[in-house]
């Protein structure tokens, strides 16, 4: 199973128990937020304790199937981060919290607190020797500031050349109701959010598991970048757009297998 490309119309904790052990590169989880959105079923209409419940169980399961080289990132929102992060923790070796900035427009909000315009991530590793290339998503100075930069003591600097390393806050706007990219799904998350996590934490060919695949997102950029996957998905309709967005991001004339 971890050799192909592959949907499951299944829940994740059914899904976790089709995989062996240490054979994923990648899991990128984009769970419910406990926040009552409408994914077509009650999934994130919990309550804070089942909530957090359900979310250790599933990790629990998930952690397991990581290679000792692999890598965890989790979409958050802040409101549970803190709780999940403690008991990942326990489990995981912490290596970033990333915030991202979904570039929301200034236009009404609260007026009893600050508006809250980010996701938190939490990036966290198996082993100390976990896989992380830097090179393959560093961003490229812009000429001005490679030009005020290329003094002698940095001539030659990879740096300079290849780029710097993202810092841990993305600011990656959200995709609006007219983005090119916009499926029919409430938290769609931007490609190129997930694309950077593929490419700094899955070597190429290597296995990326995604247990709640939304609108295909992750499978859509493992596709552009060389990676294997395998997407869990609940809600038929959304396995549905998953498969529709890889036919046409891979051009090939068949879809890869459904279960």
């Amino acid at each position: 199973m971890v050799s192909d490309n592959f949907i499951s119309n299944v829940d994740a904790l059914e899904g976790f128990r089709r995989i062996p052990d240490n054979t994923i590169d990648l899991i990128i989880a984009d769970p419910p937020y406990c926040l009552g959105k409408d994914y077509g079923n009650d999934s994130d209409k919990m309550s804070p304790t089942d909530y957090l419940n359900w979310s250790e169980i599933w990790l629990e399961a998930a952690i397991p199937k990581l290679k000792d080289t692999g890598c965890l990132y989790i979409f958050l929102t802040w409101r549970y981060s803190p709780e999940i992060f403690t008991f990942l923790k326990s489990r995981l070796i912490m290596i970033n919290e990333i915030i991202w900035d979904r570039r929301v427009p200034s236009m009404g909000g609260s007026t009893r607190r600050f508006s809250s315009v980010h996701d938190t991530i939490g990036f966290f590793a198996k082993t100390p020797e976990y896989y992380f290339d830097l090179d393959a998503v560093r961003i490229p100075y812009d000429p001005e500031t490679k030009k005020a930069r290329t003094r002698s003591i940095f001539v030659g600097e990879k740096w300079l050349e290849l780029g710097y390393n993202p810092k841990d806050v993305w600011s990656v706007s959200r995709l609006h109701a007219q983005h090119r990219e916009r499926e029919n799904h409430p938290t769609q998350k931007p490609l190129e959010i997930v694309e950077r996590m593929v490419r700094a934490s899955c070597p190429t060919d290597g296995v990326v598991l995604d247990p709640f695949a939304g609108s295909g997102t992750t499978a859509e950029a493992c596709i552009k970048n060389d990676r294997q996957f395998i997407v869990f998905e609940i809600n038929p309709d959304y396995c549905e757009i998953i498969e529709q967005r890889i036919k046409l991001a891979s051009s090939q004339p068949s879809l890869f297998p459904v279960s």
